[in-house]
């Protein structure tokens, strides 16, 4: 058992030592007063990923939140207080590449599930931007293109394909490069 141990500890170091993962993601926290209540939303979303080339990179972005949700992605609405999980795996394909600045494009799955409420799905590609920063990048996810599926208990079953590219749909994150 302790050479088992002892080799995921060395396998992960030299993943590591390698400068091809990087770690980080998403924090997120608002207060909404819409005249008679205050609610406070959150979210958390770690992130973790792996580049095989100066193009290709494969990723994971998983999370909780919580928070007042009478609108997702301008389509599906929600109404009442909900806590969510959410897992969202992908690759990237980095087109564009500069001294300090790199465009790439995600395509991903996305799994959502309500809390009490229900479960979204969705299969798309996301456009960013990442600022490098020595170890660190800021990364900007902006827009959707693709489809969403979203089954509640209490508002039946959306489905929604088409883009969103408005100013509501921006994600920042920071990561660390090894």
């Amino acid at each position: 058992m302790k050479k088992i141990i002892m080799s995921l500890v060395a396998a992960m170091f030299a993943v590591c030592a390698s400068a091809q993962v990087y770690v980080g993601g998403n924090v997120g926290i608002a207060s909404i007063d819409d005249g008679d209540d205050e609610e406070t939303v959150y979210s958390l979303l770690p992130e973790i990923g792996y580049h095989f080339n100066d193009q290709w990179a494969a990723g994971v972005v998983f999370g909780w939140s919580r928070g007042n949700l009478s609108n997702i992605d301008g389509n599906l609405t929600v109404s009442g207080l909900s806590r969510t999980f959410e897992i969202n795996p992908y690759a990237r394909l980095t087109f564009l590449h500069t001294k300090l600045v790199n465009v790439f494009c995600e395509g991903g799955f996305g799994y959502r599930h309500y809390n009490g409420q229900g479960d979204e799905y969705s299969i798309g590609l996301k456009p960013g931007v990442e600022l490098k920063l020595d170890r660190f990048s800021l990364v900007a996810r902006v827009g959707f293109l693709g489809y969403q599926k979203a089954d509640f208990d209490r508002g039946g079953e959306t489905s929604v394909w088409g883009m969103d590219f408005d100013g509501n749909d921006i994600s920042l994150g920071v990561y660390y490069n090894f």
